[in-house]
């Protein structure tokens, strides 16, 4: 097998909604695979299948689209240890980057130059075992935590995590999860809570829906 192959689920152009970059035109890389199986989670067609690209399809396929901002995400991308090779390729290419993973797998080797949001796991996702804290070690200013969040459990526990690990080194974003607890709710215990975090709504669910590719 080459080294700079992927497999992926899909490659398109979107508006980014979620993370500090939400509202800019992104091209997404979805890439096949994940360890994980989160209760709440809305790519499970990104588990099996795909197809094979080699890391030049890929940056063609990039420019193809337009938008100079890519987000590279899953499934677990670093499921696929050549996605390591890739991120730095697409660094390389002057492209704006960021990665979404779910903070199960080391990001230590992960280019520095990529923005890594790590999707640590609260309980009501049923994987919150796997969060691998050590990955606190390896970011960087520009780096953000993402806590997806179904009840007051699940928020109680992010709360006493960010203080715990002083998580506010770096962006701290608390998202709902998607029709099961309402933001509003979300909102108000921010603010009774007095914590440093942001509201992150996933804007592009309120553009499109569901839909698999937007």
């Amino acid at each position: 097998m080459s080294d700079d192959r992927l497999k992926i689920t899909e490659i398109f152009a979107s508006i980014q909604g979620e993370s500090d970059l939400v509202g800019w035109p992104t091209v997404f890389v979805r890439l096949t695979g994940c360890p994980l199986r989160c209760r709440w989670c809305d790519t499970p067609y990104s588990f099996h299948g795909g197809k094979w690209w080699a890391f030049d399809q890929i940056v063609s396929e990039i420019r193809r689209l337009g938008p100079n901002r890519v987000c590279v995400t899953g499934g677990e991308p670093l499921s696929q240890k050549r996605c390591i090779g890739m991120l730095e390729r697409l660094c390389d290419e002057g492209l704006i980057v960021s990665l979404e993973t779910s903070g199960a797998i080391s990001v230590a080797e992960v280019d520095p130059r990529v923005i890594k949001v790590i999707d640590f796991k609260a309980p009501g996702s049923a994987e919150m075992e796997r969060n691998l804290w050590d990955n606190l070690d390896h970011l960087q200013p520009h780096d953000q935590i993402k806590i997806v969040i179904a009840d007051r459990v699940d928020f109680d526990w992010a709360v006493a995590e960010l203080q715990t690990r002083r998580l506010d080194r770096w962006q701290v974003l608390f998202s709902p999860v998607w029709k099961e607890l309402h933001p509003r709710q979300l909102a108000e215990w921010i603010l009774e809570a007095r914590v440093p975090v942001r509201l992150q709504l996933q804007l592009h669910k309120y553009l499109w829906g569901e839909e698999p590719g937007r």
